[in-house]
């Protein structure tokens, strides 16, 4: 009588235990990225002098940032370089208003980044006033808030999705199906809702739905793979990976050039960062720079579904041993 109760009481403490650590893991982690956000090698276009440049690296990196600075021959340029996504913004020397710098900035590609290039502006000539937009965001999300927290539903539904098909679907094909739909389901109902309903999302309905389809189906259908061949353990490697590792390490918040080292550019290998590249790519920037996040998009798609399809044919290798068992009892 006494040994289920202490069985019992063993379990509780195994679980909370087991939870505590992983929240306290999981809150660190986040809690680091996010704190750690500060500018890596950030490609920044300068038109100036080359004294007035080596001036200004020198005045940047005393301000504590770290910029990647390009000269370049004229505004001209700089606005082109802008417009094609190598770089962020762009110092202009300009001694009309007797402050010696003004900025361009391409805010689409990053608000995050749009901010600290201000705040250095701020910082050279004590006015955050001479900034102009080359690239702006979104009327409807001008921080970048809305996104972010639009594609966190996005990530934590594939995880769910994910567990729900494994744990109760058993046919290995209802699974595949299953993936597939919800994907398509997804990418036509988040994208009405974040493109045309809550207009964070820049771009057209039809390509933000293709790609939010395939950040489902690459997460969705990568943990539910390995779910079905693995078991658990399966999916406890797939969550990790798409959203213990994939989700703070995006860039959709803060931009990859701003997270610690290389951790912007592994972000950029994983379904999360790759889609909101790829749709601030397609929306604000006319397709320039959408071919490397696309490709990692079609990937992971590519993963899942042979994933599946191995799960499919061990279902159906393990119908006739099972036959043959039954027929044996």
């Amino acid at each position: 009588m006494s040994a289920q109760p202490t069985s019992a009481k063993r379990e509780m403490a195994k679980a909370v235990v087991i939870v505590a650590l992983v929240q306290f893991v999981v809150g660190g982690w986040f809690s680091w990225t996010a704190s750690r956000s500060e500018p890596t090698h950030v490609p920044v276009a300068v038109v100036a002098g080359s004294t007035q440049q080596k001036q200004l690296d020198s005045l940047l990196t005393a301000n504590g940032g770290d910029f990647d600075t390009r000269h370049v021959k004229d505004v001209d340029e700089a606005a082109e370089m802008l417009r094609d996504r190598e770089v962020y913004g762009a110092f202009v020397q300009d001694d009309s208003a007797g402050h010696g710098w003004r900025l361009k900035v391409a805010s689409a590609a990053s608000p995050a980044v749009a901010a600290a290039l201000s705040g250095q502006l701020a910082e050279l000539t004590g006015t955050s006033q001479l900034i102009e937009e080359a690239v702006p965001v979104s009327g409807s999300d001008p921080h970048g808030s809305g996104m972010t927290m639009g594609f966190f539903p996005l990530i934590v539904t594939a995880v769910i999705i994910a567990l729900l098909l494994v744990l109760k679907v058993s046919e290995a094909r209802l699974r595949l199906i299953g993936v597939v739909a919800f994907a398509a389901v997804s990418g036509l109902l988040s994208s009405l809702m974040l493109t045309v309903v809550s207009d964070v999302l820049p771009g057209s309905f039809l390509t933000n739905a293709a790609a939010i389809f395939l950040l489902e189906l690459g997460m969705a259908g990568f943990i539910t793979g390995l779910g079905a061949l693995v078991g658990p353990g399966g999916i406890a490697v797939g969550a990790v990976v798409m959203f213990l590792v994939g989700n703070p390490l995006s860039g959709i918040a803060a931009g990859p050039d701003l997270l610690p080292g290389p951790l912007g550019r592994v972000g950029q290998l994983l379904p999360p960062g790759a889609a909101g590249s790829f749709i601030r790519a397609e929306g604000s920037f006319a397709g320039t720079g959408s071919g490397g996040p696309l490709a990692v998009l079609l990937g992971w798609a590519v993963v899942a579904l042979a994933l599946l399809a191995l799960a499919v044919v061990k279902g159906r290798r393990r119908r006739p041993e099972d036959a043959r068992v039954l027929q044996n009892v």
